[in-house]
């Protein structure tokens, strides 16, 4: 698989390039800025972008701001956004549209985490860091006290970005187990469930945002 990295820190940076490059994948790739990041992403088309929320030349929201043009060039381009703060605004606009992912920099040290969240949002899936997800929830639990405990785990899991099958494998229960706590998740939330898995995260995050 073909990846751009845009990162500041030359020691994350390199981390995570020879991280990558040994799990098979090829850096096509490597900044140090924002500057020229979009250029390159346009020119080597890549399976997914890597890139850190903050970075120069502001180091404010330098690679957020290059994700959004990104995507207005590139509808469909795959990318991942690392963060070493929890933030929940980045997420929250991108998340929905599908081959997206947010991850704070701490998911990389789990490296199969890190490389299942990569896998997904290349394929076109989402991929929100549990982090993220319980700052989401937090606000809304009120709202949400109609769910059982399991129910509440599933949901969680629904608004990472995970299938049914990765949720039934992660809770050990049957992929129709999970169909029946969505189809009464989505009933007692009065949401409107799709097929499509960011369709549903979609679904999950802007009930998140705009309940209560």
């Amino acid at each position: 698989m073909r990846v751009v990295i845009a990162e500041d820190s030359a020691l994350f940076r390199e981390g995570l390039a020879g991280l990558l490059a040994t799990a098979g994948h090829e850096i096509v790739a490597s900044l140090a800025s924002a500057e020229g990041l979009v250029e390159a992403v346009v020119e080597h088309r890549p399976a997914v972008a890597v890139i850190d929320v903050r970075m120069p030349p502001r180091m404010t929201d330098d690679g957020a701001d290059a994700a959004r043009e990104i995507r207005l060039l590139r509808p469909d381009q795959p990318i991942l956004l690392l963060s070493q703060h929890l933030e929940t605004r980045h997420s929250v606009q991108l998340v929905s549209t599908g081959a997206f992912g947010y991850l704070l920099k701490d998911r990389v040290l789990r490296v199969e985490d890190f490389l299942d969240a990569l896998s997904r949002v290349a394929a076109g899936g989402s991929a929100l860091d549990p982090a993220v997800v319980s700052a989401l929830l937090a606000p809304r639990r009120s709202e949400l006290e109609p769910l059982s405990p399991r129910e509440l785990e599933v949901l969680g899991l629904v608004a990472e970005g995970h299938s049914n099958a990765a949720i039934a494998g992660r809770l050990f229960v049957t992929d129709r187990t999970v169909e029946s706590h969505l189809r009464s998740i989505f009933q007692k939330l009065s949401l409107d469930e799709s097929s499509a898995t960011h369709r549903r995260v979609h679904a999950v995050l802007t009930y998140l945002r705009n309940s209560g």
